[in-house]
């Protein structure tokens, strides 16, 4: 037996097989490996900033925008931190190993040692050499990259809010310090394509206008869009913010803009970016004026690559007369006023036929031409309309019928920016006090004056009477409701409704607001506006029926009170059995459940009575609003 000493279990020998009782050491030994320090495990897995930089190569600056263009961000690691620093920024290793592949990191290499050139002979004074070098600096595209992060252009779209608020955010903003002049016209021009698209499409949806800024959501191709409009307000520039980091967003995000741009206005059948002979030169001006000019560039360019009636009418009469082809789109200024004037004179030649029609109808009964062939000319312009935009759904065009046939004139204290695409996403016409309106203040067609003033001046007194003064609230509240809402509230002087936001759901809040309430029931028909007042229609109604049967029903109150308080007991009584049942039921469950499903329900509860408490401190305040109104209509009456 040797040096075994009796009781003593048998030591294991190290050339005994591997089992599942071995440690990873032992086992490791047994294999001929040695685990390396900071090589497997989440030591590995997760590294540092400062490990990502030795790494790469690369400054903190560049390996930023890298991360930016790439859209890697940092990773926080499950459980322990990382070689037990905690606080740490980690970055994911397969992360890092994508970023050392990526050929905008070359570019920010060769950028690095050409700068390096241009700052050597700026130093030794030679500034026409470093102009020179630094006109010759190389360039690189993050097309690819937008390619890599949206493979396709549902998922582009779909991730367009952050990118429409900084390009409209970016719009808003001075040209001073990091912001170049550049970047806040090509901001301007961005959102004016964009804004140029939903107009012209429908697209808006939803608006609100809020102390950040108006909210504003499209349905694009199926998707919800939703960015924030800055306030046309000088825009603070806080110390404290990085806009390098913020200008690297904006290089990302105006390459997704224009590639999502590219792809909506080729589905429309018009070439983006616009031509500068159509949207009038260079950016320049207020992006109230830019997005003007690119509306009526893309409602030129639409009309042009469709194809309207008058073209058609052109190219069959030359075709007849000359024998010769003609290709649909291309023809001349001169033809096109031809056949604006060929459609005038068809139109009087149609006004004169009914005259005749009207004057020989005692002497024969002839046909009428002109009622039928106004409707097909009718009917050519919707299928005609209907062809150049073939973006337009079911809920588009009914949302383009809302403001159909009102035209809108913008006062010069109104922001003009978003009311107008508003107007116009609502198949509106929009003037506005200023240059390149194409509606004069003074123009008859007008319906709307929208007003933003206490008052209405002296100088409105020569403008036509038929038109009406409201407030800009009444547009975004009657395209939220869907409905021409009456302009009674929203009159120039009067104390406005509230703003209710069209992105709360009522139903699951559990308290639907009295604004709300009473436009349902004017979409129903039950509430009618007469004058100033707004009447109850079941109400007034029945008024006379009621006034008129008073006497009848005098006589036969007596019995059927009796009746109806012997059901309302029974009742009563009834629904008091079944509440007490409901409840012993629910409490019997109750002691029936486990003390973990009893603290999950429990929490159940406390959430829904919280709930329950803010809908009625709700009803409450209500309450006391409208108490607090009747009680000063009546000082009102009184003083009277």
């Amino acid at each position: 037996m040797g040096n075994r000493v009796k009781g003593r279990p048998k030591k294991k020998s190290h050339k005994a097989a591997t089992h599942s009782g071995m440690g990873s050491k032992r086992k490791l030994s047994r294999m001929g490996k040695m685990r390396k320090k900071d090589h497997s495990g989440i030591d590995a897995t997760f590294i540092g900033r400062s490990a990502c930089l030795k790494r790469l190569q690369i400054t903190l600056k560049d390996f930023r925008r890298l991360c930016i263009l790439k859209g890697i961000y940092p990773r926080e690691p499950r459980g322990r931190a990382p070689k037990n620093k905690k606080g740490q920024v980690y970055y994911h290793i397969k992360d890092v190993r994508a970023i050392a592949h990526e050929p905008v990191l070359e570019k920010f290499r060769e950028m690095r040692a050409f700068m390096k050139k241009v700052r050597r002979s700026a130093g030794r004074n030679e500034k026409d050499e470093a102009a020179r070098k630094h006109a010759l600096a190389p360039t690189y595209t993050i097309h690819h990259l937008v390619r890599e992060r949206y493979p396709r252009f549902v998922d582009a779209v779909s991730d367009l809010d952050d990118a429409l608020t900084l390009v409209h955010l970016f719009a808003a903003l001075p040209s001073e310090a990091h912001i170049k002049t550049s970047v806040t016209n090509k901001g301007k021009a961005l959102a004016a394509a964009w804004g140029s698209y939903c107009a012209t499409t429908s697209s808006v949806t939803k608006s609100f206008i809020s102390v950040k800024g108006i909210y504003m959501e499209a349905d694009i191709r199926g998707s919800t869009v939703r960015w924030v409009i800055p306030h046309s307000f000088t825009q603070n520039m806080p110390p404290d913010v990085d806009y390098r980091v913020m200008l690297t967003f904006f290089e990302f995000y105006e390459t997704l803009l224009s590639f999502v741009l590219f792809k909506l206005y080729s589905d429309l059948g018009v070439r983006y970016p616009l031509p500068l002979s159509l949207t009038g030169g260079e950016v320049k001006g207020s992006a109230s004026a830019i997005l003007a000019s690119n509306l009526r560039a893309l409602t030129h360019a639409l009309n042009y690559s469709s194809g309207t009636v008058s073209t058609v009418v052109t190219e069959s009469i030359e075709k007849s007369a000359d024998g010769s082809e003609v290709k649909v789109g291309k023809v001349s200024k001169q033809s096109k006023k031809k056949s604006r004037e060929l459609i005038k004179s068809v139109g009087a030649a149609l006004n004169g036929l009914n005259d005749d029609s009207d004057d020989d109808k005692e002497e024969e009964d002839d046909v009428d031409v002109a009622g039928p062939l106004k409707a097909a000319l009718e009917s050519m312009a919707e299928s005609e309309e209907r062809m150049a935009l073939p973006e337009l759904d079911d809920n588009a065009t009914k949302r383009r019928r809302l403001f159909a046939g009102l035209t809108f004139f913008l006062s010069r204290e109104v922001p003009r920016g978003y009311l107008e695409l508003v107007c116009l996403a609502y198949g509106g016409k929009v003037g506005w006090e200023g240059p390149n309106s194409s509606i004069s203040a003074s123009d008859p067609s007008i319906t709307h004056h929208i007003v933003d003033r206490p008052k209405l001046p002296s100088s409105y007194d020569s403008l036509p009477k038929s038109r009406e003064f409201v407030q800009p609230q009444w547009l975004l509240d009657s395209a939220n409701f869907q409905f021409v809402l009456p302009i009674a509230k929203y009159a120039v002087g009067a104390t406005l409704p509230p703003h209710l936001s069209p992105w709360v759901d009522d139903e699951e809040e559990g308290y639907k607001p009295a604004y709300a309430e009473e436009v349902e029931r004017l979409k129903n028909g039950e509430i009618v506006e007469v004058g100033s007042e707004v009447v109850v229609a079941s109400e007034a109604s029945d008024d006379n029926q009621i006034n008129a049967s008073s006497s009848d029903e005098d006589d036969s109150e007596g019995g059927d009170e009796e009746e109806e308080d012997d059901d309302d007991a029974a009742k009563a009584r009834k629904s008091k059995q079944v509440t007490k049942q409901e409840k012993e039921a629910h409490d019997l469950a109750k002691v029936m459940m486990s003390k973990k499903a009893t603290r999950l329900y429990g929490r159940m509860q406390h959430g829904l009575n919280q709930k329950q408490a803010k809908v009625e401190a709700l009803h409450k305040r209500r309450e006391e609003i409208e108490a607090t109104k009747g009680k000063s209509a009546k000082k009102r009456k009184m003083k009277r």
